[in-house]
């Protein structure tokens, strides 16, 4: 039974309020077996699916992932992914800008990685750092040397004003765009932090800077809420997708892309009746 998921889209308003958001709902799957069977599923239909969207080469599809750490989006993006044509995807993911990066327009970086027709590209952060990272240590904004420093608040706005136009702009030209925000509780990543530590094998994943960004989590709710709901619309939707559960996360991602895939109604090109010729005349010469 497919997933619905209209209940984690977000419409466009001015600002949300993450702190209404559930970041756990009920199991989707009864066993760890019946997780592992259906998420099957998903991967062979989104495998299908990307070999359409090469074929017909008409379409892009980019997804975003955005989240606080722990969140799980490397899993969400290895697990769900599985199953694609390497060579029909490719995953871009944004640190901190580069001093190169820095002499750039913001969204300079992550269009040189945009994916192109017949393929899925997957950002992994994005151009949404600069309205959240950079809204959060405003002291980053004063280093990309903006030639005029206005007030704070018409910077953001600006900025997700050259947001939307981008991402519309890109939907009129066949990419289509789903963001995902993988809404975790602070408990749960209390938890996973503390796994981090205490299992050697994730030792390699904790990092001092996440427990300094944990201590500005509220700051980075409003930013979040504020950015989600300004940029939102009907052509790039944000979803927002409880992330307690990594393995209901995982679940409603694979939907999530699917829909949008199975929304293009992609097609295998159509054979002109020159070309079947073709096709049978070396088909003869070949099976001599």
């Amino acid at each position: 039974m497919d997933i619905d998921v209209s209940t984690f889209r977000l419409c466009q308003g001015d600002g949300v309020d993450l702190g209404l958001w559930a970041t756990q709902v009920n199991p989707l799957y009864k066993s760890k077996k019946a997780y592992h069977k259906r998420l099957r599923k998903y991967v062979e239909q989104l495998s299908d699916q990307q070999r359409l969207l090469y074929a017909s080469n008409r379409h892009a599809l980019l997804l975003v992932f955005q989240a606080m750490d722990t969140a799980g989006k490397d899993g969400a993006i290895r697990h769900v992914m599985s199953g694609i044509n390497p060579q029909g995807c490719q995953v871009f993911s944004f640190q901190h800008p580069s001093a190169r990066e820095l002499q750039h327009d913001f969204l300079w970086r992550t269009t040189r990685d945009l994916p192109e027709r017949g393929r899925i590209g997957i950002f992994n952060r994005s151009y949404y750092e600069e309205v959240l990272i950079v809204r959060v240590h405003r002291s980053i904004l004063h280093s990309e040397s903006l030639p005029e420093l206005i007030d704070d608040e018409s910077v953001w706005h600006g900025r997700f004003r050259s947001i939307v136009d981008l991402e519309r702009h890109l939907h009129v030209n066949g990419t289509r765009i789903i963001k995902v925000f993988l809404h975790l509780s602070k408990e749960e990543q209390r938890k996973r932090l503390l796994a981090r530590i205490d299992k050697p094998d994730k030792n390699w994943k904790f990092s001092a800077a996440d427990i300094s960004e944990r201590k500005l989590w509220d700051s980075y709710m409003r930013a979040y809420g504020q950015a989600m709901g300004a940029t939102s619309t009907t052509d790039a939707p944000w979803f927002i997708v409880p992330a307690d559960d990594k393995h209901n996360a995982r679940l409603i991602v694979s939907q999530i892309v699917l829909n949008a895939l199975e929304d293009l109604k992609l097609s295998y090109p159509v054979v002109s009746d020159a070309r079947r010729l073709e096709l049978k005349t070396i088909r003869k010469q070949l099976a001599k």
